[in-house]
């Protein structure tokens, strides 16, 4: 038995219905009946095929099953569940999936050690597509395992989509060169940064862009204006005091861009416990739109990342892919979605001489 299960394992095509069967010593429908919990099987055959399966490491190609009924399975990963932008996604992805007839399946990267663990998680439950966000999308490995079992990855919201893989994505350097070339026009030269985690993609392609705004405009950026961040409100709030807080030798900006709303409504927040008016005496601005933007005082100047449309393409583009076939040429099914600059009361003209 053991000799049959290396022929197989060594053989250069992935092990199929059938080499179970054959390993097994039985029908492949009866295999089937196995795998699909259908039909009466004695208890001694149900383990001789359970046997074969787990020595065969052999994954039932559910997707394909799904495209011969008609319903797409497309997997779903998502990083913070706490994120006020999850709702807008969600609600976008299960609209389209309601329209289209697919079921989604919902898999938290945050509840597994490695990304890669989740994806697998979601080829074990029979995905055709899966939608990858930041920084999984970004992985070669995470699309190489994907290919691997034939689903069809993509990267969501990547500051740098892969030229082999469908994408849906904003212009994240174009967004946030907007934003500075916004707060120039307002007359302020002393903007500080806050990055986003280094580990996504689009948070380096908005540093990026305000780095060259700020180039374009003559300025020179001081690092001590530059601070990191990972997207979250703590780090938000560390950038803050730094920022904030007066010291001896410290520059005192006359505005903050922050690469996100979270970390922008933390800003404005400290803002506050010291007493300092926004935007009278600093103006602070964000990326996103998200919930958050406009549930603070005053509400927040940033970027509308139209997210819930987003979600809805990504999900159209993966149905369309697994009912017609994948055929992926470079570039081919990349959706930019269009970015807006939304003026709110947290921005306003440079007072200080």
């Amino acid at each position: 038995m053991q000799s049959d299960s290396k022929k197989i394992k060594n053989g250069k095509h992935a092990t199929t219905i059938y080499d179970v069967a054959q390993f097994a010593g039985v029908s492949a429908m009866t295999v089937s009946r196995v795998v699909n919990n259908s039909g009466r099987v004695s208890d001694k055959t149900r383990k001789k095929i359970s046997d074969a399966i787990l020595e065969l490491n052999y994954i039932p190609n559910m997707a394909a099953r799904a495209a011969r009924t008609g319903v797409q399975k497309i997997g779903v990963l998502f990083n913070n569940p706490k994120s006020s932008n999850l709702g807008g996604f969600l609600m976008g992805a299960f609209s389209a999936a309601s329209k289209l007839g697919c079921e989604l399946v919902i898999e938290p990267l945050s509840g597994h050690e490695e990304p890669l663990n989740a994806l697998r998680a979601l080829i074990d439950k029979g995905v055709g597509g899966v939608i990858l966000p930041p920084p999984i999308c970004d992985m070669l490995e995470a699309h190489q395992l994907a290919r691997k079992h034939s689903v069809i990855a993509l990267s969501f919201a990547s500051g740098n989509p892969k030229l082999h893989s469908p994408a849906v994505l904003i212009d994240d350097y174009s967004a946030a060169s907007a934003m500075t070339h916004y707060l120039l026009e307002l007359g302020h030269k002393d903007i500080a940064f806050v990055k986003g985690d280094e580990d996504h993609s689009p948070a380096n392609s908005r540093l990026e862009g305000f780095m060259v705004a700020m180039s374009e405009a003559g300025l020179e950026v001081n690092n001590k204006l530059v601070f990191e961040g990972d997207f979250s409100y703590k780090s938000g709030l560390d950038a803050a005091h730094k920022l904030l807080e007066p010291g001896p030798s410290d520059i005192r900006p006359t505005a903050i861009f922050a690469a996100n709303d979270e970390m922008a409504t933390a800003i404005v927040a400290v803002a506050h416990g010291l007493n300092i008016k926004i935007p009278e005496e600093i103006s602070i601005v964000g990326f996103d739109d998200s919930p958050a933007a406009t549930a603070i005082w005053p509400q927040l100047t940033t970027i509308y990342e139209p997210l819930e449309e987003m979600a809805f393409e990504a999900v159209q583009i993966l149905d369309k892919l697994l009912r017609e076939g994948d055929s992926i040429s470079p570039g081919y099914n990349h959706y930019v979605a269009q970015f807006k600059l939304i003026e709110r009361a947290s921005s306003a003209h440079c007072l200080v001489k």
